[in-house]
């Protein structure tokens, strides 16, 4: 029986997705001992990658084969837009969050937005779909992990909240389904291609995640 396309990807990939999903952002939510300074360096970051978020899911748009796979992009799109930026906004106001131009200028956080949005830019529809897989597998598992223990910290269980409601869950196993799906079609070197993207992204998303404990031993 072949081999699903998200299952060969996972599989290929299995050492820097543990890595992602094991690393130590991960493991301070889990412990609850993230520090209020490294989740506002988070949330200062990661704020501005929704943003390139919704353009990554434009080009998936415009690339998108049918219209059903248009509407599921648009929904997402709209979820990025309405409910992820709206946090941002609200969380950065509240925390009284000051501007750090040094780290928006980090080379990890230049090269996440910069990697991703060229993968968007110059890439097929299915490798949009695996640089995305990439990343919303990766938090939904990290976040199911840490779900049933929640932070004290109000604001980063609302992100843990965000990231396991029944909508990003679905849309996490809607990529998943569509890799598997356009996999019955693609060639050998466009899965193989696939799976690299997903690889490269998760090293994107390690960098970045470090890049918040950038002033910390």
């Amino acid at each position: 029986m072949t081999q699903a396309l998200s299952d060969r990807i996972l599989a290929e990939n299995a050492e820097v997705f543990d890595a992602m999903v094991g690393h130590r952002f991960v493991r301070d939510v889990a412990a609850d001992t993230l520090t209020v300074e490294t989740f506002d360096r988070y949330l200062q970051i990661e704020g501005d990658f929704v943003e390139t978020a919704i353009a990554i899911f434009g080009y998936a748009v415009a690339k998108a084969p049918d219209i059903a796979a248009r509407r599921k992009l648009i929904a997402v799109l709209d979820a990025l837009a309405n409910e992820q930026i709206a946090y941002f906004e609200r969380v950065t106001e509240a925390r009284g969050i000051t501007d750090e131009p040094a780290l928006r200028s980090h080379p990890d956080v230049v090269a996440f937005g910069g990697g991703m949005l060229e993968i968007a830019r110059d890439g097929s529809y299915p490798e949009i779909l695996a640089a995305m897989f990439a990343a919303e597998w990766m938090y939904l598992t990290w976040n199911d992990q840490v779900a049933a223990d929640m932070p004290r910290d109000p604001d980063l269980r609302h992100w843990v909240d965000m990231h396991v409601s029944e909508g990003f869950r679905q849309g996490a196993h809607w990529l998943k389904d569509s890799l598997d799906a356009l996999g019955t079609e693609l060639s050998e070197q466009e899965k193989a291609r696939c799976s690299e993207i997903f690889g490269r992204a998760q090293q994107l998303e390690i960098d970045f995640h470090s890049a918040a404990y950038v002033d910390e031993a």
